[in-house]
């Protein structure tokens, strides 16, 4: 029996541009699949950095994006768009969006949804596309991390964070990583950091140079900028990559490039949010025959801070722009 779908649904609107404050609880009409898409009824929804820039004006949804916050979600397919045939109504979907996952029902191009994992819970299921695809993309697409490399993970105990130690170690790479405060740093080493550098304290680059004999790090995934970036390039091998996926301190910066030069480094980037489904879709296959097994089998785990209901989406703004999370946060919807 296909279950009837109400006319309304709950949905946290961003009223204007402005503190956690300005998130509200609305009503909103359902939205509806276009060709290509399917309709989840949402159980949980993932919170990421880039809703907190969202919120405060920076970080404008691409045209035809939903305008509510909300990057992933795991749920239920309760409707298909016209052409979707590889997935069915009933089915238990992790998905990726451009937006609208602080809601009841979304809709998602059906290329950007995955299974959930076996053994893991729909709360778990919800914590991994956003963080997922960006670290898969990010880190073995762009900066080609290869087994028996060198990593540096700055902000090692965030969403991104926690996932790329834990992949990369999984995947044959030595992991060190960067945080904030002294009760960070062993849930990172838990987690695989062969070393945890507590950036308050020590200077990473000075670490980074006594842990690899002067030779550097081989990546660095980077989501500070700002005075990170020069430092980045000292503490990079030669033939090293620096990948940029946020600038929480700032993107402007100035920099000495002879380094990159002397040491053929290569410094790159992406975005996730306004690429096309066809540039996602690749990812998302990636992920399910390299990263879902690892998932299933209890080598790798998403992790989990905090879960909030819906209405206290403000509360789990601040949390996290607080930085006192490891992890990920969630809203639990259904």
């Amino acid at each position: 029996m296909i279950e009837k779908l109400p006319d309304q649904m709950r949905v946290i609107e961003i009223t204007e541009p402005g503190g956690p404050e300005k998130l509200v609880l609305k009503q909103r009409p359902l939205p509806q699949p276009a060709p290509g898409e399917v309709l989840i009824k949402v159980a949980v929804a993932g919170v990421n950095r880039p809703d907190c820039l969202q919120r405060q004006g920076g970080y404008p949804p691409p045209p035809g994006a939903s305008d509510i916050p909300g990057l992933e979600v795991a749920g239920t397919i309760v409707g298909l768009g016209e052409g979707v045939a590889n997935w069915k109504i009933g089915d238990a979907v992790c998905a990726l969006l451009t937006g609208g996952g602080y809601a009841e029902y979304c809709t998602t191009p059906a290329p950007q949804c995955l299974p959930i994992p076996n053994g893991l819970t729909v709360q778990q299921a919800a914590a991994l596309p956003e963080t997922f695809f960006t670290v898969w993309s990010n880190m073995f697409d762009r900066a080609r991390l290869q087994p028996g490399e060198t990593l540096l993970v700055h902000g090692g105990a965030s969403g991104i964070g926690t996932t790329a130690i834990q992949l990369a170690t999984a995947l044959g790479s030595r992991v060190f990583a960067t945080v904030g405060g002294v009760e960070k740093i062993q849930p990172c080493l838990d987690l695989g950091a062969e070393r945890v550098i507590n950036y308050r304290e020590e200077d990473f680059v000075q670490v980074i140079k006594e842990l690899t004999r002067n030779r550097g790090v081989d990546v660095i995934l980077d989501m500070v900028g700002g005075d990170y970036a020069q430092r980045n390039l000292s503490a990079l091998a030669v033939e090293g990559r620096l990948v940029f996926i946020a600038f929480l301190r700032g993107a402007k910066m100035e920099l000495n490039l002879a380094p990159v030069m002397m040491k053929r480094l290569t410094m790159t980037g992406s975005t996730l949010r306004a690429r096309p489904v066809e540039h996602k879709a690749p990812i998302a296959e990636s992920l399910r025959n390299n990263v879902w097994p690892l998932l299933a089998n209890g080598t790798i785990k998403p992790i989990i801070d905090r879960i909030f209901p819906l209405a206290e989406a403000a509360d789990a703004h601040a949390l996290m722009e607080s930085n006192r999370h490891i992890g990920k946060l969630l809203l639990q919807i259904g």
